[in-house]
């Protein structure tokens, strides 16, 4: 992926080393689970599992910035913020275009460990998410080790679709969608739709990325990669042994595989579907 040169974007807030609020999982067993599963999911709704969560107060122990893939945590930002400059490029010319609605971009939080959202106490085990409520990206650059190094999904791509992910949650925000599915009640269903719709929404970014030069090859199989490993059923696989598709939040590797194509083939919004 061609990234160095492209510039970086101004909404990034970099909260690595701060410390924070810790969170105690109460529910015994079946809370960890829960933990576990989100931790290697990415984009998890922060409002399903952050809210009902009981807090109270911990000690956080500093300590170093997390690093992607060994580098140096100022190549890091650079990354990232260079990822999110493209998105807002996309993003800010798609969303008028295709759908009549004005780009805001949202703000991208680095932190490391745990950091207070407007969705409640975000932690690193978590992975990467998405809080409409103050419209802010989290992200601790541990996933990308964890993405690497546990889901065999390597790659600067890969990584950059993570942040896309993310990004296509806010342009769900940004249209109303969210809110549909919340009037809607929580149910796996919407919650699957949101999460293939957002994966749609970053195949939709790197069709235009695409389109700028900015992807190389194999940077597709990263992106493919990276949405399979996070598949439900491979998680589900890898923590419990066995897959209970009703039990879904994001769906199948094949599903993920499949929206995000469905983007990066068309470059079209209206390719990813609506909200039923």
């Amino acid at each position: 992926m061609r990234w160095r040169d492209y510039g970086e974007s101004s909404n990034v807030e970099d909260r690595r080393g701060l410390g924070g609020r810790g969170i105690a999982i109460g529910g015994g067993g079946i809370g960890v689970l829960v933990l576990l599963v989100a931790a290697m999911i990415c984009g998890v709704d922060p409002r399903q599992l952050l809210e009902n969560l009981p807090q109270e107060q911990t000690q956080q122990q500093p300590g170093p910035a997390s690093n992607s893939i060994n580098k140096p945590p100022d190549e890091n930002r650079q990354f990232a913020s260079s990822v999110m400059k493209m998105t807002e490029d996309v993003w800010g010319q798609v969303l008028p275009q295709q759908a009549r609605v004005r780009y805001q971009p949202p703000k991208l939080v680095l932190y490391s460990g745990q950091t207070a959202t407007a969705c409640g106490y975000g932690q690193a085990a978590m992975g990467p998410f998405y809080c409409p409520g103050d419209q802010n990206l989290y992200l601790d650059f541990a996933f990308f080790q964890e993405l690497q190094r546990e889901f065999k999904a390597p790659g600067d791509f890969a990584q950059a679709y993570v942040i896309a992910h993310e990004v296509g949650h806010h342009v769900q925000n940004l249209l109303g969608t969210m809110d549909k599915a919340q009037s809607a009640g929580q149910n796996n269903r919407i919650s699957v739709a949101l999460e293939l719709q957002a994966d749609c929404y970053a195949g939709v970014w790197a069709y235009y990325a695409q389109q700028k030069g900015l992807v190389e090859t194999g940077d597709a199989e990263e992106a493919l990669r990276a949405a399979s490993a996070v598949g439900d059923d491979i998680i589900q696989k890898r923590t419990q042994g066995y897959v209970v598709p009703e039990s879904f939040t994001h769906g199948s590797a094949d599903q993920r595989m499949q929206w995000f194509t469905k983007g990066m083939q068309s470059g079209q919004m209206s390719a990813c579907g609506a909200l039923r």
